[in-house]
């Protein structure tokens, strides 16, 4: 741990992988989940974006202890046809499952020029620009997305019934960085709106009504209402092409049925995901090298204007981050996640996470 602002805390890299280890260990989640959750939350963490973070720590403890995810889950891969691959992740996070299913995603791309993973049965809580990047690191155009809760009201209406949906493309380039976006088809993101009720901020017009379908500033307010799609019917008709390209397409939840599967406990989203890889070599042949360079006089054209491509804040933050070798959370957020290294045992023992930053618990959190 290092000094920064007064409410700050500067931690390494091998901190926060410490602190997220020991916080879903003590929450009962199996190494190799812990494994690959600690992955995606220090990649959010390391890129600057706090609402997908080390904050979901807390999102996770609490899906947990709720029973609301299967914490020792073993995923099952599928090989139904020639360019699918079916993952069941058993109610377990979907990040391992994700893992395990990339590489016969991979090989079947590059066979048949497409393919696509179904990612059953699996809790998600996280962004999905780590699993596009992951898959556009193998030199193949990547789209994903997936269903959640049903928080979002459609465009003309005020109850919640699609979920925040998000999308996300990946297209590979020169260089350390692809061409990359990842966005809600909700005006924001759900943690965001959380975030500002942390900190009793309030949340700008067009984000959420409340509970009596009026516009809200109040984040709590939003929270118990429903959040709104971005451009009006645009963003509704996304969010229910999610729904049911990510849902019944796959034989998985809508985010409607996700909410009653969890039955008020308050859980991470249960439903399946969809990611589509597609090899270039498949249209293109021999000549890829030279339409992928054509594909860079469109990007030069985009930032020549001024404008910013998607994720270059991003990449911008994540150099900055490796650079000098750790990031930057606020210090009431931190004190939070030092008490959720102490699990409470059966017997009524406590024990503290390994490598804890902060060894004495704070007497009160914000």
């Amino acid at each position: 741990m290092h000094s920064a602002a007064p409410d700050m805390v500067q931690l390494r890299f091998d901190e926060i992988e410490a602190l997220c280890r020991s916080v879903l260990r003590n929450h009962g989640l199996s190494r190799d989940h812990v494994e690959a959750v600690t992955r995606t939350i220090l990649a959010a963490e390391r890129d600057e974006c706090a609402s997908h973070g080390v904050y979901r720590l807390i999102v996770c403890a609490a899906t947990l202890a709720k029973g609301a995810v299967v914490p020792d889950a073993v995923p099952e891969i599928d090989d139904p046809a020639p360019a699918i691959v079916r993952v069941d992740a058993r109610g377990g996070y979907a990040q391992l499952a994700f893992e395990r299913a990339l590489p016969l995603l991979v090989e079947k791309a590059r066979t048949s020029g497409i393919a696509a993973l179904a990612i059953n049965n699996c809790v998600h809580f996280a962004a999905l620009w780590p699993e596009v990047e992951a898959v556009v690191d193998h030199g193949l155009v990547a789209l994903a997305c997936t269903p959640s809760h049903a928080w979002v009201a459609p465009a003309g209406g005020s109850k919640g019934l699609f979920g925040t949906n998000p999308l996300a493309f990946g297209w590979p380039r020169p260089g350390p960085f692809p061409f990359v976006f990842d966005f809600a088809t909700s005006a924001v993101a759900r943690g965001e709106i959380e975030l500002h009720r942390r900190a009793g901020t309030p949340i700008p017009i067009g984000w959420a009504v409340d509970e009596d379908g009026k516009p809200t500033i109040d984040p709590a307010a939003a929270l118990e209402g429903a959040m709104l799609t971005f451009g009006g019917h645009k963003g509704s008709a996304l969010a229910a092409m999610i729904e049911l390209i990510a849902g019944p397409l796959i034989g998985d939840l809508t985010s409607a049925e996700s909410m009653e599967a969890d039955a008020g406990r308050g859980g991470s989203p249960l439903g399946g995901e969809l990611i589509v890889a597609i090899d270039p070599r498949g249209f293109l042949g021999q000549n890829v090298a030279h339409h992928l360079e054509r594909a860079e006089k469109l990007f030069e054209g985009m930032t020549a204007q001024g404008a910013r491509l998607p994720s270059s804040r991003r990449f911008a933050a994540r150099q900055r981050s490796l650079a000098r070798g750790g990031v930057c959370i606020k210090r009431s957020l931190l004190e939070d996640l030092e008490r959720l290294r102490i699990a409470i045992q059966p017997n009524g023992a406590s024990i503290e996470g390994e490598g804890s930053v902060n060894q004495a618990a704070p007497d009160s959190v914000t």
